[in-house]
């Protein structure tokens, strides 16, 4: 019983998604992290400014 429990840690190990793997690549979202910046669901924190949009438009681009 107990090599059932290694072999699904062993498994769930392999088979982790790498962080931002599973954003799908979307042009405008790789321009806006390429520059420093950070895509937000919500309008920009307050120090921040909506320079763009992300995810083809459903998101802002916000930069300092």
């Amino acid at each position: 019983m107990r090599i059932l429990y290694l072999l699904f840690a062993v498994l769930f190990l392999l088979f982790q998604a790498a962080p931002g793997s599973a954003d799908p690549i979307f042009p405008d979202t790789v321009e806006c992290r390429s520059q420093g910046n950070f895509c937000r669901a919500g309008p920009c924190p307050p120090t921040f400014a909506a320079s763009g949009s992300c995810h083809g438009g459903l998101l802002k681009c916000c930069s300092k």
